[in-house]
């Protein structure tokens, strides 16, 4: 009997200390997309990252094995506005997957739900990689988290009825804690309004708009398009009429443009994480933010 007793003890245990099911499994573009699902989904999904935070978004393969992991999806957590536009294309339709093509429950673009800077008022692929709905990098900017969090919390409600209530507390707690943090990062970042900065790339105008920062000159010629040593002489030559005090890049970014510059200068070249996972201190969204702060306040000294 008490063999019995034991037994049946440790089937009890085994099924206690399994993990709970995953309601949705999540394939998501980037890791800031994979990190916001985490937050308002907990433990009800299974999230996979297509891209890593040292990668260019703009330069995926479409491998066979982002293709296997979209092919199980529920739910495509994307940024759109034509930042992937170079590999999802073949992701969606080599998975076969009906439940997460464009315009289906289970397609979920970020950039819908916010305000698009830097939209064209012409299209010339000329100009280098220019996104028709305005600039993609909308996730430096972390008041853009609060409408999509909402609009992703209400596609994970319609996804999965039955978990309602527990995605309307994770999303409530989110809101809370989030609006508290962008209150303490606007407090400790007050000394960088104004502040002259070079862009690598032309990644920041959502953190440039929310921190006030002022950009001069960016170091590629045209976006996507590594600049020349003649075209950094130049960008040195403008910066004896327009200083600035730092340059900045994207953690996945060559380093040596902004090195050059810097040297040269005579300014800090910093480094900012740009997503989840771009430096060792960003390892989520809370404090990738805590991290994109410190860099730029360490590079006014």
């Amino acid at each position: 009997m008490n063999k019995l007793f034991y037994t049946m003890g440790l089937i009890v245990l085994a099924i206690v200390s399994a993990p709970a099911f995953a309601a949705l499994n999540v394939f998501a573009c980037e890791p800031e997309w994979a990190a916001l699902t985490q937050q308002l989904a907990g433990n009800q999904a299974s999230i996979y990252t297509a891209t890593g935070a040292l990668q260019d978004p703009h330069q995926v393969q479409a491998r066979p094995s982002l293709i296997a992991k979209a092919r199980s999806a529920n739910l495509l957590v994307c940024t759109g506005a034509e930042l992937e536009i170079g590999w999802m294309p073949v992701v969606l339709r080599e998975s076969g997957n009906s439940a997460i093509q464009p315009g289906s429950s289970g397609n979920f673009e970020a950039a819908q739900y916010v305000a698009m800077l830097e939209v064209p008022t012409r299209l010339d692929r000329a100009e280098g990689d220019v996104h028709a709905a305005g600039n993609p990098h909308i996730q430096t900017d972390p008041r853009n988290f609060l409408p999509i969090a909402e609009a992703l919390s209400q596609r994970l409600i319609q996804l999965d009825p039955a978990n309602t209530a527990y995605y309307q507390q994770q999303l409530a707690t989110f809101n809370q804690q989030w609006r508290a943090a962008i209150a303490k990062w606007e407090k400790q970042a007050a000394p960088l309004k104004g502040v002259p900065v070079i862009a690598h790339h032309k990644g920041f105008p959502y953190l440039n708009d929310w921190l006030g920062l002022k950009e001069v000159a960016e170091l590629e010629p045209k976006p996507g398009m590594e600049p020349s040593a003649a075209y950094l002489g130049r960008v040195l030559n403008e910066l004896q009429q327009h200083p600035a005090k730092m340059v900045i890049r994207a953690a996945y970014q060559n380093e040596r443009p902004s090195e050059w510059i810097a040297e040269r200068a005579h300014i800090p070249a910093v480094m900012l994480p740009f997503t989840v996972g771009g430096t060792p201190q960003a390892t989520d969204l809370f404090t990738m933010f805590d991290d994109t702060i410190q860099r730029l306040l360490a590079g006014l000294k």
